[in-house]
């Protein structure tokens, strides 16, 4: 004779919608809506709670591909982002993460290290995986993709794509005006990576605004990265290559925070002293750029803002498709520390002055 089934039978493996209705006595259709929280069915407090006990009990555990063939839905988006590192990147994505996390959205996320295949392939992969939406951070985008997307940093136009951008004008007046006041003239400029989604604003704007305060940009002190790094490694080398050409200037403004605090570094190699020899401003406002010695004057961009408006902006438009702008700005924010000052009077001593603490090896 078959042996009768008990409670603890079917809790021995995994419980099925079907079983767990007929255990309850109620219809499928019944406790499906109760588990997934679909509104508008008036079902008696009672009966709803008893369905939430049994599925706890059994550990019954809502199918997501079920769920997701019916509603056509699959609440995951896809991340595109050059590297996975500390900086500018990670609190872009932590916003994002945040904002998701809020909406009950998981995601994919895909680093590409600025490969032209890699940007190419990844969205119709992350699409294939169920990605109803793309966000993509500094990466170049250049055609429209298959589902809605929001660029940070992106600055193509493209149909269907939201750029979520920094106001560089803004941000080129920040840091030279505050250069400018405190009385520099003769300024030396780190240029982003050609790769790097801001670059090419970023510089323009520079250019733009030096011009309407009469600053002149010399080719001689102008710097430019190219290594694909997100550490102060970034800048080190290339101040190193600048002072090894003993070219006078009193401040610099350095792409990023990272690059910034490398600069730094090799000032100190050369016994000059920041800012009392060399005023130095950064850009994003990293967490690193308070806490390092000295702390870092830097443009700071809402960076973790920015990625939460990103996620906001890609489900407004999966719930109203209609709602496309192209683009959306956001302000920066100087933030002055102990890096900048005015600069030395030309009367002073025009030799390097001799740090009293020994260069430590890198």
């Amino acid at each position: 004779m078959g042996k009768k089934k008990t409670n603890s039978d079917i809790s021995s493996e995994p419980v099925t919608l079907k079983v767990l209705a007929a255990h309850l006595k109620l219809d499928p259709a019944t406790v499906s809506v109760v588990l997934n929280n679909v509104p508008g069915r008036s079902i008696p407090e009672a009966t709803r709670e008893r369905i939430r006990s049994a599925a706890q009990k059994f550990n019954y555990q809502p199918s997501f591909v079920a769920r997701s063939l019916r509603n056509r839905r699959t609440m995951t988006i896809g991340i595109l982002v050059p590297v996975l590192a500390d900086g500018y990147h990670t609190e872009v994505m932590s916003g994002i993460g945040d904002h998701l996390l809020e909406e009950n959205y998981f995601y994919f996320i895909a680093h590409h290290r600025h490969r032209p295949d890699l940007i190419e392939q990844y969205p119709s992969m992350l699409v294939s995986r169920g990605a109803e939406g793309i966000i993509a951070i500094d990466t170049h985008l250049d055609h429209k993709l298959a589902v809605p997307a929001v660029a940070v940093a992106g600055h193509r136009k493209i149909n269907s794509v939201t750029n979520v951008v920094l106001d560089h004008n803004t941000a080129a007046e920040m840091a030279l005006k505050h250069l400018y006041d405190l009385g520099h003239r003769a300024i030396a400029f780190m240029r982003g990576q050609p790769y790097s989604s801001d670059s090419e604003v970023r510089w323009q704007s520079m250019v733009n605004v030096s011009r309407e305060l009469g600053l002149a940009i010399q080719p001689e002190l102008t710097i430019q990265l190219t290594k694909d790094l997100t550490t102060p490694e970034l800048g080190y080398p290339v101040v190193q290559q600048l002072l090894a050409h003993h070219r006078r200037f009193t401040a610099m403004v350095c792409f990023n925070d990272m690059a910034a605090i490398g600069a730094i570094r090799a000032l100190h190699d050369a016994r000059l002293r920041v800012p009392e020899d060399i005023s130095i401003i950064g850009f994003d406002d990293v967490p690193q750029a308070a806490f390092q010695t000295p702390s870092l004057t830097t443009i700071r961009q809402p960076l973790h803002e920015m990625g939460k408006l990103a996620a906001q902006l890609l489900l407004e438009r999966l719930r109203s498709p209609a709602v496309i702008p192209e683009e959306v700005a956001v302000k920066p924010r100087l933030i002055v520390r102990e890096t900048t000052g005015v600069p030395r009077q030309s009367g002073d001593k025009k030799t390097p002055v001799r740090s009293r603490r020994q260069p430590v090896p890198l």
